[in-house]
């Protein structure tokens, strides 16, 4: 486990400003909480994360790693994971669905993509994907790429974009009530949810 400062693998360090699921949903994925713990771990590695700390409402073995098939504290599936990558600080977050290991699993997909995206030959735009979060987070005061976009954390891509056209109607600047600013935050909020849509 990791060491980064201010967070705690136990209880749940939920990232502040991050909107909470009201009623998580069973995924589909087919794995366990083993599986899904090392897949997350393997694919933070792989994409140069270091002092990782996967911070969970599940009690913690002797070596800091979350006890397999232990019921959370307080029936909160959520799990948050920190990281180093190039000297800058990050977060993935997700308690979209009911079990922990499925939300260990979707941030390990997560990151998959965002290393494909590397390994497909765009290399600079996953760079530009984890500054759109820092950028995005600055501009807004802590207001999320979903609540912009009016989705829930977890949207398709096709809500996304459903989202976005719905929104555009009201941040273009040639709207009442529209401007450049509003329009960069929405195309802001739009390039981090792209980035890490399934």
């Amino acid at each position: 486990m990791g060491d980064l400062k201010g967070v705690e693998a136990y209880p749940l360090h939920w990232p502040d400003g991050w909107k909470r699921t009201r009623n998580p949903e069973r995924s589909r994925f087919k794995t366990g909480f083993g599986d899904a713990r090392q897949y997350l771990f393997d694919e933070l590695s792989r994409m140069g994360a270091r002092g990782i700390v996967l911070s969970t409402n599940v009690a913690l073995r002797n070596d800091g790693m979350p006890r397999a098939n232990t019921a959370p504290a307080g029936g909160d599936h959520g799990v948050a994971v920190y990281f180093e990558r190039r000297g800058k600080r990050m977060v993935f977050a997700c308690d979209k669905f009911d079990r922990v290991y499925d939300n260990m699993y979707s941030i390990a997909k997560t990151v998959d993509a965002l290393r494909g995206i590397e390994r497909w030959g765009a290399s600079d735009m996953m760079e530009r994907a984890f500054s759109g979060f820092k950028q995005l987070a600055a501009e807004n005061a802590g207001e999320s790429w979903w609540s912009l976009l009016g989705v829930e954390a977890g949207a398709s891509l096709e809500e996304i974009e459903a989202g976005y056209r719905r929104e555009l109607k009201k941040a273009h600047p040639d709207t009442p009530g529209g401007s450049h600013e509003a329009m960069q935050r929405l195309n802001l909020a739009r390039d981090q949810a792209r980035a890490v849509a399934r």
